[in-house]
């Protein structure tokens, strides 16, 4: 049986010269980074140039991936384990690739992603420290091989990203979720986890500075993917 990693790139490449105008972006960045706001800044300015645009979350985008979406983030009396809370969202990220990501590429729809696989390397990899090589084979499992056009990284310093998770609680009048109670250590390896994968896969990467303002960071995100018009 040929290496899955080797008919992985097959099928990518594939799928960029069958014709498919449909283009798979993702954002990713630790809690508070402003991943909520530049993706939709960026399906605005997306659709004012004629394009199709899906927006979706992970963990969530279907009916069964929101329920596992809030099993995953609210804080119970029996709150997943490390494997399974990845197990829980692999099994999200399987039905979101298969019901809404691969038919919408397929229309040529271009999806704007909030997190997908490095979430899950970043998270349960550097922040909950299982192995990398096994949530990578574990991941090409659930996504059949998908990996996205592109992924914008937003970066922000850990004082920046605190002072807007508590903004944002005094706005919503929301509490804090698991994910974000994680601890200033757990964030710390977050963070570092993230800029070790953009290091690994500059091609795909665009790591973006985003604590200036919300207009200067998405002209930034705006030129990370304007060559793919």
């Amino acid at each position: 049986m040929r290496d899955f990693n080797e008919k992985t790139n097959e099928r990518r490449a594939t799928d960029k010269t069958s014709g498919v105008g449909g283009r798979f972006i993702t954002f990713e960045g630790g809690e508070g980074c402003g991943k909520s706001t530049q993706i939709r800044l960026l399906a605005e300015r997306l659709r004012a140039q004629g394009l199709q645009v899906l927006l979706t979350r992970e963990p969530g985008g279907t009916a069964l991936a929101e329920r596992i979406r809030a099993l995953v983030r609210e804080i119970g009396e029996d709150p997943p384990n490390a494997r399974a809370e990845t197990l829980l969202f692999l099994a999200s990220r399987a039905q979101l690739v298969e019901n809404v990501v691969r038919p919408a590429l397929a229309a040529g729809t271009w999806v704007l992603c909030d997190r997908f696989a490095d979430s899950t390397f970043a998270y349960q990899g550097y922040g909950r420290g299982l192995n990398l090589t096994e949530l990578k084979a574990l991941n090409a499992f659930a996504t059949d091989g998908l990996v996205p056009d592109r992924t914008i990284l937003l970066d922000v310093p850990p004082e920046t990203a605190a002072a807007r998770l508590r903004a944002r609680e005094q706005t919503t009048q929301t509490a804090a979720d698991r994910m974000e109670r994680a601890g200033d250590d757990f964030h710390a390896r977050l963070k570092a986890g993230f800029l070790e994968l953009a290091v690994a896969e500059p091609e795909r990467f665009a790591v973006i500075a985003a604590e200036g303002s919300v207009e200067s960071v998405a002209e930034k995100v705006w030129n990370s993917i304007r060559h793919m018009l």
